[in-house]
């Protein structure tokens, strides 16, 4: 193949690849304006039951499965089946809530008025808040996390999100612009973004960050008992800045409700010298999170390749 057929054939996919994309992000676009026609609770329970017919027709579907299987090998193929649909559900309703954060997200922490979101760790909240340190926060792809750095606005902590943009451009445009609106200082996971977060940390700040995606340049661990690539740059900065860190999540409840638990600070495993040692913290945030899928299973994203298994299936 000469040279500029090669480059034709990789223009042309390229050009593919955008077109669909723009035909996908039409959809969804399209979507979300009609939800916006509905009241809350219906368009939730319309997106959830949607999902459960669309997201098992779909490829990753396939990998959802396999990795279930990989995590949950003592449960039978239905149990897995349900835990699936389940997740599909919470991805739906998790997508259907951009259109609905100003509703969902009302949360004031000075009064004692019932609100759909219940924290737990509010004295850890008030603490970072009273006591101005570099702290890191750490969450997994479960129930809304969105939610998280909100929150801890209505706390007035200020938290700079580390977040991975959707691979969709016309999509991630969307979902930085619903974002913005609600969260300040998101950082996108791109190049440059580990000084970002260093430079908040050095100035005494806090930052937040996803631990439960692959990264291919990571070091080993282990989740579910299988080997998996872990980032090393929570714990990097942990050693460096000499930072608590504390685990938070968001638990989706019934009645399109949500709790979110920001717990103590962690003991990280230490080395000989005293300094933190990464390769066993990152297992420590891997034993986190599989302690979080395993009590809530149907709340975690099964279909990110988390084990590289893509390839086999």
């Amino acid at each position: 193949m000469t040279k500029l057929v090669r480059r034709c054939v990789a223009e042309f996919r390229k050009f593919a690849k955008n077109a669909s994309d723009w035909i996908v992000a039409q959809f969804v676009l399209v979507l979300l304006f009609v939800l916006r026609l509905m009241p809350m609770k219906t368009a939730l329970n319309v997106m959830g039951r949607l999902a459960k017919i669309v997201g098992p027709k779909t490829k990753r579907h396939k990998l959802a499965i396999k990795n279930l299987q990989l995590a949950f090998p003592e449960k039978t193929d239905v149990e897995r089946e349900q835990i699936a649909l389940e997740m599909w559900t919470n991805m739906a309703r998790l997508a259907a809530e951009y259109v609905y954060l100003d509703q969902i997200s009302v949360f004031d922490p000075d009064s004692d008025e019932k609100s759909n979101i219940e924290v737990i760790g509010r004295e850890v909240f008030l603490d970072l808040v009273e006591n101005k340190r570099p702290f890191i926060v750490f969450t997994i792809h479960s129930g809304n996390f969105e939610l998280l750095p909100i929150i801890s606005q209505r706390f007035d902590l200020s938290v700079s999100a580390l977040f991975r943009p959707p691979n969709n451009k016309y999509i991630a445009e969307k979902v930085l612009a619903a974002r913005g609106e609600h969260m300040k200082d998101l950082v996108a996971s791109t190049a440059g973004a580990a000084w970002n977060l260093a430079r908040k940390l050095d100035s005494g700040g806090g930052v937040g960050m996803l631990v439960d995606q692959k990264f291919s340049k990571g070091g080993e661990t282990q989740f579910f008992g299988h080997t998996v690539k872990t980032n090393p740059l929570l714990a990097k900065l942990a050693r460096q800045y000499k930072c608590d860190v504390f685990p938070a999540r968001c638990v989706r409840l019934p009645q399109g409700r949500f709790r979110l638990e920001l717990e103590p600070a962690i003991d990280l495993p230490k080395t000989h010298n005293g300094e933190i040692d990464i390769p066993a913290t990152s297992q420590l945030l891997n034993d986190k999170v599989e302690e979080w899928v395993r009590e809530y299973p149907g709340q975690w994203q099964w279909f990110h390749d988390r084990w590289n298994i893509k390839h086999t299936i």
